[in-house]
């Protein structure tokens, strides 16, 4: 049965002016082909619920015309904790690596016609985190922090509460229609933003069995890494590549690259062997070689390293091969794009938010950097006429793009210019006399007290900082080398691990259905306006008569309705 929500606040909120949609004002004549979906008006937050989430978002993609949209395939491009200062000074950075000034340069997505910003606060948290804004990507529905496509109704690590409130993923949508679906990222697969395609957790830290409570696996809740394994739609991915093969070997299995690691799990299940019965003409592989050797016309299920892949810096000095983002996302296209029905994938520079959270902006760079060039590559891939690209970032960080240096100063450098047009340009110094980066944290590792594992002054990658004692003034910098790979930029306030900040990220888009993206929008429809451009996967929402009377999916689906039987 259909719950009864809208049909009761349908009946109390439709009155003359009563409800709104929530696309916003448009201009006159502008994007008349945009639709208007009804929202209940509500009290916020405590009036919030998953079918509203879901609605509004719907609302806020039809009216920007996102149902023009014809896509056959989806590609999501997220950076992880890319926020709009990370995007800045990477664009400097490329472009003074690259010979230019740099503050000319564009990164490959600052091409793309559609742009808009993202609203990402988690339902119960102001500043988000990873696992709840790409479940509001990935299902339709914002929810709280820390877990994996389920709704709100659920507390953290409430088992019995995400049994029951599972959301349907679009990864799973485009499998349960007939799509080809895949995931590439650099983090470990099993880790929030991948893992929030094809599974369902209270707890986003369930990445293997050895992470669950008793309490929770009495209750029927199973790690993550099964579930990706296990998930019953079409028998997961089409190709899965990343780390976290810990997550998937048994403790009694040594690692196939590393002699002095062996696996996580504690149950003794080979999920790679459970994938391989379950795909058995699929290929596993675990270096750039065998990559390269892999079939293109079967799955492919690709775990580069135990935990986390390397930072694009580090990556060459694996012994073994490490491909890169770029390299990942066309070995993931050659195949994807051989299913006559389209596909969804998802592309995730995760690193760039470990970097700053280390309190390193030049491995965060430079893993934007690459991302640009694995958007660049999959616009070299496909075709502008079928496939809708999108690139957006799950949250924000603490980086801070400031003082006024000259036109063309290193962006990982000192200072150097002033705020007087006509003066001579030199080493700007603080009100201390010292001079000072362009590029800082509010918070983090990077701070210049002592701690017990640095000495005080700047720090050097890398640096998890506890036991700190207070600052005595700012270090001075004149002879450290602040372009340095290792060096860590200064933090304000000390913390082990610098924070995600709460300010809103970019959207851009290319392709069929990218007009809708324009203005400021919630997190969540992003999920609509790649839904509702793509005739395949609305139409499979309509079928079970969960759109409106233009073909808008409004209604909040069931994933039991969606499981093959």
């Amino acid at each position: 049965m259909r719950p009864t929500f809208f049909a009761l606040a349908f009946a109390t909120t439709l009155v003359a002016g009563g409800c709104a949609a929530s696309g916003g004002h448009q201009r006159a004549g502008a994007h008349a082909t945009g639709l208007h979906v009804e929202v209940p008006r509500i009290a916020r937050p405590g009036g919030e619920t998953a079918a509203w989430w879901f609605r509004d978002g719907a609302a806020q993609a039809a009216a920007r015309g996102a149902m023009d949209g014809r896509a056959k395939n989806v590609i999501v491009f997220l950076g992880d904790g890319m926020s709009l200062a990370t995007v800045t000074a990477a664009r400097v950075f490329e472009g003074q690596r690259n010979g230019g000034s740099g503050e000319e340069n564009r990164l490959s997505w600052e091409t793309f016609p559609a742009t808009a910003l993202s609203k990402t606060y988690n339902t119960n948290s102001q500043t988000p985190d990873s696992a709840g804004t790409m479940s509001a990507i990935a299902t339709g529905v914002k929810t709280r922090a820390g877990v994996l496509s389920i709704g709100q109704t659920a507390p953290r690590g409430d088992c019995a509460g995400a049994l029951a409130a599972p959301m349907l993923s679009l990864w799973e949508l485009a499998s349960a229609s007939g799509m080809a679906t895949g995931v590439v990222t650099s983090t470990r697969v099993t880790h929030a933003t991948p893992g929030a395609t094809f599974a369902h957790s209270p707890e986003r830290n369930w990445e293997n069995d050895t992470e669950l409570s008793d309490a929770a696996r009495a209750a029927g809740c199973v790690d993550i890494a099964r579930q990706l394994v296990e998930t019953p739609f079409a028998g997961g991915f089409d190709v899965l590549m990343g780390g976290g093969r810990q997550n998937f070997m048994p403790v009694s299995q040594r690692d196939p690259e590393y002699d002095d690691k062996v696996g996580l799990r504690l149950d003794e299940r080979d999920l790679v062997a459970e994938w391989q019965q379950r795909h058995p003409g699929g290929a596993y592989v675990w270096n750039l070689r065998q990559l390269q050797d892999a079939p293109v016309d079967a799955p492919l299920l690709a775990l580069f390293e135990p935990d986390h892949m390397q930072f694009e810096h580090d990556r060459t000095r694996d012994a073994a091969g490490e491909p890169s983002l770029a390299e990942m996302t066309r070995a993931a296209i050659t195949r994807l794009s051989r299913h006559p029905g389209g596909y969804v994938l998802l592309v995730e520079g995760g690193r760039i938010d470990h970097a700053h959270h280390y309190g390193n902006a030049y491995r965060a760079l430079a893993d934007t950097v690459a991302m640009s060039d694995a958007v660049r590559a999959a616009l070299e891939a496909t075709s502008a006429a079928d496939t809708l690209v999108l690139v957006t970032a799950d949250h924000a960080h603490t980086m801070t793009f400031a003082g006024y240096p000259v036109r063309g100063n290193p962006i990982l450098g000192k200072v150097r210019g002033t705020g007087a047009e006509d003066a001579e340009v030199g080493l700007a110094a603080d009100a201390t006399g010292l001079p000072y980066t362009t590029l800082g944290y509010a918070n983090g590792p990077g701070y210049t007290g002592a701690s017990s594992a640095q000495p005080a002054g700047p720090k050097r990658f890398f640096h998890a900082g506890r036991d700190y004692l207070p600052a005595e003034g700012r270090p001075d910098l004149r002879e450290v080398d602040t372009e340095h790979p290792d060096f860590m930029q200064e933090a304000t306030v000390p913390l082990a691990s610098e924070s995600h900040g709460g300010d809103d990220v970019g959207i851009w888009a290319s392709g069929p259905g990218s007009e809708a993206v324009r203005g400021s929008i919630e997190q969540n429809a992003i999920f609509h306006i790649l839904l509702q451009a793509t005739p395949r996967l609305r139409t499979a929402l309509c079928a079970k008569d969960l759109c409106d009377a233009n073909g808008v999916p409004v209604q909040l689906p069931q994933i039991a309705e969606f499981r093959p039987r």
